[in-house]
Formats: C-alpha cells, sequence, structure tokens
C-alpha cells in the first residue's frame, strides 16, 4: 500500500510520491530557543519522529533536518546581562535535546542554528530584490506581497483578510502584511546580534532564516516540509512565498501536527497550566509520556491530563508484561520474525493513524496471551517478536535499552528483591508442603496488587493491569 500524507496546502490526503525513494528528505521547524521546551514542543517533535521511523522503515534513507532558530526577538528579549542572548540560546538548546533524548526522539541527520546561514540568507533576499518582490528601505527588506500572487496559497486567505505583518516596524512598507527579510539594527540590541549586509547591519527575520536552511541542506526541492499547526500562518505561508518567488520548488507535503490542551484548555501561563517538560519528565517516566503522547493521531488535537498518563502506563504494562512473559521462553531477538501484520502496515500507512496501528498491538497481545494459555508457545512467541517489531518502530519497545534507566529505578529494585523473597519462601512452604503457608504467603501479594506466574521455568511476577 502507498504511504499516505495529508497536506495542509491541498486541504487534503495525498499518496506520498517522493523525489528520489532512496532518500526520503523531511525540515521541520525546530524551536525558537528563548525559553525551555513546554510538552507542546516534545509532541510536535515526537510526530515527526514517529514519522521519520515510518518513512525509514519503507525507504530505507530519511535525511531529517531540525533547525535551531538561536536569534530572535525573543532570543534578545529574554537575554540578560548577566547572561547575553547566544549564551540562553545554547543553554536552551541543550534542554531542548535533553528533553527530546529523553523521551526517545532520534537526533537529526543535521541540526543547523539560524547564525549559521547568514550568508544563504543573503544570497536568497538578493535574489528576490531582483526578481522585483522585494525591497529595501532604511536598512530594513521587505517581502511584498503584492507583487506574489500566490500569497496566502497554503492556508487559503485573501490578503486584505489578513491581519499586518508586526515582524518589523512599519516604516517604508508599501502594504501592512509585508513582512521582513532583514532588518537594521537598533541603538537597544547587542553589538553582537548584528551582521553586515549589502542594506546596512543588522539581523535576519525569522521567517527567511527556514528558507535558506531548508535550501542550504535539502535542496531547492524537497519532500515534506513540518511543524506544529501554529506555524501555519504567518511562518509557512511566508516561507513559501518567499521561497517559491525566489524560483525554488520548495516543499512538496506540507505535514502539521496537531496542538496541546491540558485538562480542557489552552496552555497558558496565566492559567497556571503551562506543564513544561523538565517537570513532567522529572514526574513522569519518559516511556509512559512517549507513549501518552503518541497514542492520538498526530493531527489532533491532544488533551492531557492525569488520566492520559495512567492510561499510558497501564497499556505499557500490560505490553512489558507480555513481552516479558514470551522472553522466558525463548529469544526475542530473532531477527527471522513473521512480518508485520497488514493491518499495522495499512494504519501506519495511511496518514500515519498510531492509534489503529496500537490496536493491532494490543490484539496482537491478547492473541499471543490466548496462545500461551492454550499451550501454544510457538504461536505466542511469533506474536510477541511481531509486537516488539511493530513497538520498535514506534519507539515505544520496554524491553529496548534505551528505556533501561527508566524501568530499572531503585523503587522498582526494592521491589523486586521483596517479592523475590516472598517467591522463595513460599516455593520453600510448598517443598515442606506446608500448604497453608504457601497460600498466606500468596494472597499477601495478590493483596498487594501482584500477580504470580508458575511455569516450567520458575514463578514470576508482574503488577495487576
Amino acid at each position: 500500500m502507498t504511504v499516505r500524507l495529508y497536506d495542509t496546502k491541498a486541504q487534503a490526503l495525498r499518496d506520498f510520491v517522493p523525489i528520489d525513494p532512496g532518500n526520503i528528505t523531511i525540515y521541520v521547524c525546530g524551536p525558537t530557543v528563548q525559553s525551555g521546551p513546554h510538552i507542546g514542543h516534545l509532541r510536535g517533535a515526537l510526530s515527526f519522529d514517529i514519522l521519520r521511523r515510518w518513512l525509514a522503515h519503507r525507504y530505507a534513507r530519511v535525511t531529517f533536518v531540525r533547525n535551531v532558530t538561536d536569534v530572535d526577538d525573543k532570543v534578545l528579549a529574554n537575554a540578560t546581562d548577566s547572561e547575553p542572548w547566544w549564551a540562553l540560546a545554547y543553554r536552551m538548546e541543550r534542554e531542548f535535546t535533553r528533553a527530546y533524548e529523553t523521551i526517545g526522539i532520534q537526533a537529526p541527520t543535521y541540526e543547523p542554528r539560524a547564525t549559521g546561514s547568514i550568508a544563504q540568507m543573503h544570497e536568497l533576499i538578493q535574489r528576490l530584490i531582483d526578481a522585483g518582490h522585494a525591497y529595501a528601505v532604511a536598512g530594513d527588506v521587505y517581502f511584498d506581497v503584492r507583487s506574489w500572487p500566490a500569497y496566502g496559497e497554503l492556508t487559503r486567505q485573501s490578503l486584505d483578510a489578513m491581519e499586518t505583518a508586526s515582524d518589523a516596524d512599519a516604516r517604508g512598507k508599501r502594504n501592512p502584511q509585508d513582512f521582513a527579510l532583514w532588518k537594521s539594527s537598533k541603538p537597544e540590541e547587542p553589538a553582537s546580534a548584528v551582521w553586515s549586509s549589502p542594506w546596512g547591519s543588522g539581523r535576519p527575520g525569522w521567517h527567511i532564516e527556514c528558507s535558506a536552511m531548508a535550501r542550504r541542506y535539502l535542496g531547492d526541492e524537497f519532500d515534506i516540509h513540518g511543524g506544529g499547526l501554529d506555524l501555519r500562518f504567518p511562518h509557512h505561508e511566508n516561507e513559501l512565498a518567499q521561497s517559491t518567488a525566489a524560483g525554488d520548488a520548495f516543499a512538496r507535503y506540507w505535514v502539521h501536527n496537531g496542538l496541546v490542551t491540558v485538562d480542557g484548555q489552552k496552555m497558558s501561563k496565566s492559567l497556571f497550566n503551562f506543564v513544561l517538560a523538565g517537570d513532567l519528565l522529572a514526574s513522569r517516566d519518559p516511556l509512559v509520556v512517549r507513549y501518552a503522547l503518541a497514542a492520538a493521531h498526530y493531527r489532533s488535537s491532544l488533551d492531557i491530563s492525569d488520566k492520559t498518563f495512567e492510561e499510558a502506563d497501564a497499556a505499557l504494562e500490560r505490553l512489558r508484561t507480555f513481552l516479558e512473559r514470551a522472553s522466558r521462553v525463548a529469544s526475542l531477538d530473532d531477527r527471522a520474525a513473521p512480518a508485520l501484520p497488514e493491518a499495522f502496515a495499512v494504519a501506519m500507512d495511511d496518514d500515519l493513524s498510531v492509534p489503529q496501528a496500537l490496536a493491532v498491538v494490543h490484539e496482537t497481545v491478547r492473541a499471543g496471551n490466548s496462545a500461551f494459555d492454550s499451550g501454544d508457545a510457538d504461536a505466542a512467541h511469533a506474536a510477541a517478536v511481531q509486537v516488539r517489531e511493530m513497538l520498535q518502530i514506534l519507539g515505544l519497545d520496554p524491553l529496548s535499552a534505551e528505556w533501561a534507566t527508566t524501568n530499572g529505578t531503585a523503587e522498582a529494585t526494592a521491589l523486586d528483591t521483596l517479592v523475590q523473597t516472598m517467591i522463595t519462601q513460599r516455593a520453600q512452604a510448598r517443598a515442606n508442603k506446608d500448604w497453608a503457608g504457601a497460600d498466606r504467603i500468596r494472597d499477601a501479594i495478590a493483596a498487594a496488587g501482584i500477580s504470580l506466574e508458575d511455569s516450567a521455568n520458575g514463578t514470576h511476577w508482574s503488577l495487576d493491569g
């Protein structure tokens, strides 16, 4: 089955036809690093991590670029005398990287910083000026939106209905919607945030940064441009306009992930429901966080509550219990595994339908447990291998080494020691034919919410799910 993706520009599902099937190219707008990541950043990065993993499964090679906007009005505004803008940007960039790594998001192929591509921005701006789509005035350079009839095609807005571009002073603008490509330096801004240019000293506008970096690392045409739903306008609309006006084909597909609400409300500092990634990951198992954020369709709005994480934790416990049960029979690392269930592949091909794919995972677990219960260890083991293959594609395999540190906590180790001691005591009671004593130990373990499974390979325990 052909991979199909919802293309924001077309406002429809489209068959994915890559430029080069041997190398899928993706550009995703990364963070503006004026402050640390929140749960919405995690959800967005995870959406494209899963897309990348699936396309790598289908096509083998993916070149994935995610930028860092390290110079911007917000970055300059949050700098202090003791922490200049570039130091703040680097510190926040590291916070994003740590948060992404903690929930298993793969590192991008390239992760350019905006400040590393100033020359490419100059070149693109000059091409726009030469083509009559941009103009310089008093050291600033603006994109002339009325010179480009296709402006508004991404979000299907008419120019007259658009808001005034607020990314630069209005001085010298021909049209209120014209947006800044280059901003002249201001006396109150630090000299370290100023670059020379053919139009005077200053710094780039936000939108030109991504167009220049995408072209530099992926060429004038690439497969997929991604980002959060909130970036469609003005950021992605402006990227599309300036790149195509300069003569580049730019992105073939525009893919956007949905946003996050908390207990039914939009995140807001004033509502005290702003969930910072650092706080969340300090209080929750990162694998549980990944599952919770992945379980909804990437284009849907995702509402987060305590129940969201509780359900994700319970689902993961069922998966882990089954896989551990199967691993006691035979290794699950057998690469001569059955093919992925067709229903899983169909779901993933259908605009990355992770909820349906997870339903296939859990159905396979149920089938595997039924096989165990009926004594068909071979069928159960085959199901477990399939489950693990599917979970590895989603980055959700609880037996993967990357999650070992999060699952092997001191609390878990202490609990295992206590339960194993009681299991040993129960075995000794049974050996002594002290059936009443053995039953009391089993009842005490059950009262604590722990199930025991006796097999030829010994007794194993799991938390009731």
